[in-house]
């Protein structure tokens, strides 16, 4: 099935939940950024937990990044979602292998780094964006997520994530769950979605055995009466065009532009979450420096 995300409360009204499947998307990064399977792993966690967490916000336009730099070989994963929870995302250094663990599952904490921060920028359209951070826990990114709403929003959650890589390296299940207690919810509450949440196992033989987010969800929280509120498709979605790329060029100023054209009289310039190449000829950089310093002068 089509990658997709819901949201649900419990009809007791504690507890409120999202769940993603992200096979595709997650296979889409895979395809562009030829990342290894330790940075499949990484990056499509990260993806699955911007879709959640981008999807909650209630204007367009808002968008949500998250940004994890664990001091790994990886370097600096990034995941940006927009308010339906469409996504696209990068890592530094895709090509990073590193061994199994003890269990036989990648070792995305490693590749991660345990010694760093995760944090979340907000842009609701303000002058500035909201931005929180916290320290790493481990790198696997769920529990670190968990962390970053206890700490920095005081919401208690339970995250779940994960990404299956085939031995062909492609992507065989990916998404993961974000589950929040409301205002109310006792210690019962908690113990409830520990329970369900320990008995269901862990996400990827969830989406393995049914990729609907629904079933997932459910099984997560099998002791509670869910309804849903929403389901949506999701998808990689870059925003990047030449006109923003254009832009860039020109805040690099006159002299630098000048610069470009002596030396290589011509750019292409190559989006950083998409493969998207945009060639700017000669003449287009020389519009662009004309542009410049026209506007120069009448200032």
């Amino acid at each position: 099935m089509s990658d997709q995300l819901i949201r649900a409360i419990s009809r007791d009204g504690y507890v409120k939940a999202a769940a993603v499947s992200t096979r595709e998307l997650t296979e889409r990064a895979r395809q562009i950024h030829k990342t290894l399977p330790v940075a499949t792993a990484a990056l499509g966690r990260a993806l699955a937990a911007a879709s959640m967490m981008g999807n909650a916000l209630k204007e367009d336009g808002e968008s949500v990044t998250l940004q994890i730099k664990g001091g790994g070989p990886l370097g600096t994963v990034l995941a940006v979602s927009d308010n339906a929870g469409n996504v696209r995302g990068t890592v530094d250094e895709p090509a990073v292998d590193l061994p199994l663990r003890p269990d036989g599952k990648l070792d995305v904490g490693t590749a991660v780094g345990h010694e760093g921060t995760l944090t979340v920028i907000r842009d609701l359209n303000m002058k500035e964006p909201y931005v929180g951070s916290v320290g790493l826990l481990g790198g696997e990114i769920a529990e670190d997520l968990a962390a970053y709403f206890a700490e920095s929003e005081q919401i208690p959650t339970a995250c779940g994530l994960g990404v299956l890589v085939d031995r062909d390296q492609s992507v065989l299940a990916a998404g993961g769950y974000l589950i929040q207690l409301l205002p109310g919810a006792g210690e019962d509450v908690i113990a409830k979605v520990e329970g369900s949440i320990l008995a269901a196992g862990p996400v990827t033989a969830l989406l393995r055995e049914d990729p609907d987010p629904e079933t997932m969800l459910r099984k997560a929280l099998s002791d509670f009466d869910l309804e849903i509120l929403e389901k949506s498709p999701i998808g990689y979605r870059c925003t990047c065009s030449r006109e923003r790329m254009e832009r860039a060029l020109i805040s690099l100023g006159a002299e630098e532009l000048q610069t470009m054209i002596d030396e290589q009289g011509h750019a292409d310039l190559t989006c950083r979450f998409c493969d998207n190449v945009q060639h700017f000829s000669r003449e287009d950089l020389e519009a662009m420096v004309e542009g410049i310093r026209k506007k120069s002068k009448k200032n």
